[in-house]
């Protein structure tokens, strides 16, 4: 390896040219060395934009590419399982967006390939990586709410319906594209295993939750109630309540938006929030540092996780609503 991680993208999405580009650039960790996609020009487009020296018109190519050391998967769902095991044989680290995958059991495999080939498999929350994420969750810890008893989570937006997250068979659906976080935030701040779970929804025509209700119980009486939907008006805030005080994150998955946290030290109806200020630095520039940090101790580090957890419990969410619904 180089002294920066080799990175590249298998696609050209939105997702790629709004976010992760952006704060990938002049990284002083990793360097985008390629781009591909499958849809003819875009990759030739988007690397000319950006300033990405090599581009292909497949991934395929990409992979086959020994100059790269790890690549990034924005992929729709049903695309993930595919190109990390590919990604994985080809001896890339991979970055794989969330959710890891559609199950569990291709999310297992994602997981067994990358092990076999001795690579880093890092499902790409970006959330947790922002310092936001971590000052939170060391509150929580330290006791600064007291006993940390309710979790809540709204994530929203009205969706296209177009859209090809509510096609099923690309892995579609309001949980797996919403809800997920809000899943990932429950664990990430408990630093616990849900013991319990309770889930309904309201599908959409094409067998897709479009609104998910999540309810949670963790260790310690802690509760969590999710929710995330796909036509809802715009919806993003994580509230967490103890027996001493409470924190409200507005924008919690988008610190670009506003950064900061808003903490009430007691419980009296008239305490005044006090507002804390965090860096506005990049999440995904947070995020590809620390995968570049995982490739180099040859192991996963916190705050990252594979997503293999995650999975099994969005997993359990969903069985449980299709079970409420019959």
């Amino acid at each position: 390896m180089t002294n920066r991680i080799r990175v590249g993208i298998l696609g050209a999405g939105r997702i790629v040219q709004r976010r992760m580009l952006p704060g990938a650039m002049n990284h002083p960790e990793a360097e985008i060395l390629a781009i591909a996609s499958q849809r003819a020009d875009a990759a030739k487009e988007v690397g000319e934009q950006f300033q990405i020296p090599k581009t292909y018109q497949s991934y395929e190519d990409l992979l086959a590419d020994s100059e790269i050391d790890a690549v990034y998967i924005p992929a729709t769902g049903d695309q993930h399982c595919r190109w990390t095991v590919a990604a994985a044989e080809a001896g890339k680290h991979v970055l794989c967006e969330k959710p890891l995958a559609p199950t569990v059991d291709e999310a297992e495999e994602m997981t067994a390939a990358c092990g076999k080939a001795g690579v880093i498999l890092h499902e790409a929350f970006m959330w947790r990586h922002h310092p936001r994420a971590g000052k939170v969750r060391e509150l929580i810890q330290e006791g600064v709410i007291g006993n940390l008893r309710l979790i809540n989570v709204n994530f929203s937006f009205d969706i296209d319906r177009s859209d090809w997250r509510l096609r099923p068979e690309r892995g579609g659906g309001a949980m797996w594209d919403l809800g997920c976080y809000g899943v990932n935030c429950a664990r990430f701040m408990t630093s616990a295993e849900p013991i319990e779970i309770d889930a309904a929804a309201h599908w959409y025509e094409t067998g897709v939750d479009m609104t998910m209700r999540i309810g949670l119980t963790f260790p310690d009486q802690v509760l969590a109630n999710i929710d995330c939907s796909f036509e809802f008006p715009f919806r993003s805030r994580a509230e967490f309540v103890g027996d001493g005080g409470r924190i409200v994150l507005e924008k919690p998955f988008q610190p670009f938006l506003d950064h900061n946290i808003h903490l009430w030290r007691g419980t009296d109806r008239d305490t005044e929030a006090e507002l804390i200020e965090t860096s506005d630095v990049d999440q995904w520039a947070c995020q590809l540092s620390d995968f570049c940090r995982s490739i180099r101790a040859g192991e996963l580090l916190a705050p990252a996780e594979n997503g293999l957890q995650n999975m099994k419990i969005m997993e359990q969410v969903l069985e449980t609503a299709k079970s409420r619904a019959n």
